[in-house]
């Protein structure tokens, strides 16, 4: 019997040495799926959805800039309003522009007074618009943490946020309405208060209601979430810090004609246009501008805001201890208790709004998707209420199903957020026990 031929060790050698690459090859491809698959799916890994879309944002934005035109609506009466003020009256009734009195508090005017001069007399309507892609980004960069750290959202979802919403896109570059700003000046409020920075956060919140009044409407979260961290009395000193700043940013105006500033920056009761209303446009004119109906929708929302305090923040957090006067709890708040908060807030305060217009879309779009998600339904229903949702404030001029969609949308998302809220209340206590 022949003996076998052994192999020459090179051979061997070589044989070994590509298996081992490929090996390494396949480890390499399979890690490479399972990044890909995370950055996707789990919301943990969303950094990197969230560059990548940062980046197509910024050129879809400059391409929006170039390509489609500019539509005047509020800018120039920006600009006049400001103006009257540069040229030295400080009396809130005989500050008006095309559109109007100034109707804003004083935050507006000095940052608007800043674009003024850096857009030569706001003349320079290219060099605004490139601010408002500024605007934009960091926007989405408040709004992408805040998200980070809630770890709520598909990565995926994030995209549904971004680069589909001709409206939101639309207010930024080609319409330059004041509602970005505050908006900004908001969500960096939510950072401070994410990463416990109460009195920046307080700053800051107090900052975006002097630029426009509807951040308002996350006033009752903010207190909850105030009274919980720092019980009543460092509550209360944080509110005078918001106090504070409102009369220091006013001063000007309330030495001048106090009740022309207040009743001019801080008009609740403001008569909005029927023609220019998204959400009421099945009602009458006569009922929409009804006394009766404004308050009916007063009632609405108090009701609503007594009714998630019963049911979820009254067993969220604890108010027996709110008199101590020793230091805060020692328990942060989770982000997602925090966020889902003054979320629900502002989002109460959005459907009993009085009359919302299309620039007010920037009020609550970007918080709408942590809010679907909180509604236990299957992804499509979440996704297909947000493309209702963006019809709606995309159908000019409104009519009778726009204006219906929205609030059965509106509707949806409150009646599932109420439901989870007590879902999560319910677990929450039930762990505490």
């Amino acid at each position: 019997m022949a003996p076998l031929k052994k192999g020459k060790p090179k051979e061997q050698s070589r044989a070994l040495k590509v298996d081992k690459e490929m090996g390494n090859l396949v480890s390499y491809w399979d890690s490479l799926v399972t990044f890909g698959k995370a950055a996707i799916f789990n919301p943990d890994y969303s950094v990197p959805m969230m560059a990548a879309l940062l980046i197509c944002e910024i050129i879809l934005n400059v391409m929006i800039v170039h390509l489609v035109s500019y539509t005047e609506i509020d800018w120039v009466a920006y600009m006049q309003e400001v103006e009257g003020v540069i040229n030295g009256t400080y009396d809130y009734q005989l500050l008006k522009g095309d559109t109007g009195p100034l109707v804003y508090p004083a935050g507006f005017v000095y940052i608007f007074m800043g674009l003024y001069y850096i857009t030569s007399m706001g003349r320079n309507i290219r060099l605004a618009q490139y601010i408002y892609i500024l605007f934009y980004t960091l926007t989405l960069l408040l709004v992408f943490n805040i998200y980070r750290r809630v770890s709520k959202l598909p990565p995926w979802a994030l995209v549904f946020m971004c680069c589909v919403s001709y409206r939101i896109h639309s207010i930024y570059v080609l319409r330059l309405f004041n509602d970005p700003v505050a908006m900004i000046l908001l969500y960096a409020a939510i950072n401070f208060l994410l990463y416990d920075q109460w009195l920046l956060g307080c700053v800051f919140y107090s900052l975006g209601v002097s630029v426009k009044m509807n951040i308002l409407l996350f006033a009752p979260g903010l207190l909850i979430l105030l009274l919980q961290r720092h019980r009543l009395y460092k509550s209360l000193a944080l509110l005078s810090v918001c106090a504070v700043i409102q009369i220091s940013l006013g001063a000007p105006f309330l030495l001048e004609n106090p009740v022309s500033y207040l009743l001019g920056a801080f008009n609740l009761g403001r008569q909005f246009l029927f023609k220019w209303t998204v959400n009421w446009r099945f009602l009458s004119e006569d009922i929409f501008s009804s006394r009766y109906f404004h308050i009916c929708l007063l009632i609405g929302h108090i009701f609503t805001l007594a009714l998630f305090y019963f049911i979820s923040w009254i067993k969220l957090y604890n108010f027996s201890d709110l008199f101590k006067t020793s230091k805060e709890k020692e328990e942060p708040i989770s982000a997602n208790d925090m966020v889902r908060t003054l979320f629900v807030s502002n989002f109460i305060g959005m459907c009993f709004s009085r009359s919302l217009h299309y620039q007010f879309y920037v009020w609550y779009f970007h918080t709408l998707h942590y809010l679907v998600w909180l509604v236990d339904m299957p992804v499509i229903y979440r996704l297909l209420v947000l493309g209702t949702i963006e019809m709606c404030w995309n159908t000019y001029p409104s009519t009778n199903i726009s204006s219906s969609s929205l609030h059965v949308c509106h509707a949806v998302i409150l009646l599932g957020v109420i439901l989870s809220e007590i879902k999560h209340a319910r677990s929450k206590f039930s762990k505490s026990k």
